[in-house]
């Protein structure tokens, strides 16, 4: 029994020696946090920033001559726009977005609502407010580049 007894402790030492030594290496680690940002190459700044505004209620959170940052209502995500071919931007950032290809999915609470606001608007609707067979409810719309916009309630989670 005494064996056993000190078996026991030394299996715990040991445990809880190792679980102090992962924490120890995991704490040296860097934190890895990111935040996306998606941004567009796009010669219609001016036209793009209307349509976020008065379409989608997005702000403006930074933008100058060839740059427009924007954000969503309540600042969880952003999106940005910039000139083509800008000398202040290296040439990766020169070729203009093709206008296709692309996409954004925005969720929001009551997409009925949305639906009928865009409506209102008298923008064309690229597809008509539908329910997926897995529970989503949904419309798209583009933006002045091309860019399809997916404005989403999702299914509730089981």
């Amino acid at each position: 029994m005494k064996f056993l007894l000190i078996l026991f402790v030394a299996v715990f030492i040991n445990v809880n020696l190792n679980a102090q030594n992962k924490s120890a290496v995991n704490t040296n680690q860097p934190k890895m946090e990111m935040k996306l940002n998606a941004g567009f190459v796009t010669a219609k700044i001016k036209e793009t920033k209307e349509f976020y505004v008065n379409v989608l209620n997005f702000g403006v959170s930074f933008e100058n001559e060839f740059y427009l940052l924007m954000h969503t209502p309540g600042e969880k995500a952003e999106i940005s726009f910039l000139l083509p071919n800008h000398p202040s931007q290296q040439a990766l950032f020169h070729e203009a977005f093709a206008n296709k290809g692309a996409y954004l999915t925005i969720e929001v609470g009551d997409v009925d609502a949305w639906y009928g606001k865009i409506k209102k608007l008298k923008l064309p609707i690229a597809i008509d407010l539908r329910d997926e067979p897995w529970g989503d409810r949904h419309f798209a719309i583009v933006d002045p580049n091309g860019i399809g916009i997916d404005m989403v309630a999702y299914a509730p989670k089981q």
